[in-house]
């Protein structure tokens, strides 16, 4: 078995979860992830395996994200017409999608080091890989892992707030 073989066998399946997240696209995502193991292969040596997979996974969500802006106001435009296409709001399969859509929403509200810390952190990734793949100092990490909950949390309930205000001006 090829060093690049291994890494994949031991690594695609986080990758992968993170980059759905990040993306919000499986299909997108082991695309993505694809092209980091096509990376890895160029590479003559890797010093800390996870965190450069992550890093450069990171890094090509970055370009991604610069050449596909377009493609998520479209699919934020859908989405929000799907929820208005619904005659019932309270239904709790609408709640739920809405709660997610919230969600992602907060998370997208982050600042972009606070956002990948968090779901590098989801994703297993200690402290110290984090440091490595956003080039942090490792006693930044803590620090960085507690600002970002503490915006994602506010965050989200500033966008439940306005959702409750908005269906509270509604029943008017």
């Amino acid at each position: 078995m090829t060093d690049v073989e291994r890494l994949f066998r031991t690594y695609n399946a986080a990758l992968v979860r993170y980059l759905t997240r990040r993306l919000g696209d499986r299909d997108w995502a082991e695309e993505v992830a694809q092209e980091t193991f096509v990376r890895a292969l160029r590479q003559t040596s890797i010093e800390n395996e996870r965190a450069w997979l992550f890093a450069v996974a990171t890094n090509l969500v970055r370009d991604e994200a610069r050449k596909d802006i377009r493609r998520r106001k479209h699919l934020a435009l859908l989405a929000e017409e799907e929820r208005d296409s619904f005659s019932e709001p309270e239904e709790t399969s609408i709640e739920r999608a809405q709660d997610a859509a919230m969600a992602r929403k907060a998370v997208d509200a982050l600042a972009e080091r606070d956002r990948l810390a968090l779901l590098m952190r989801e994703e297993g990734l200690d402290y110290g890989e984090i440091a490595e793949a956003l080039d942090l100092s490792p006693g930044s990490v803590g620090t960085t892992l507690s600002r970002a909950r503490r915006r994602l949390v506010e965050s989200y309930e500033e966008l439940q707030k306005a959702r409750e205000t908005r269906e509270k001006n509604a029943a008017s």
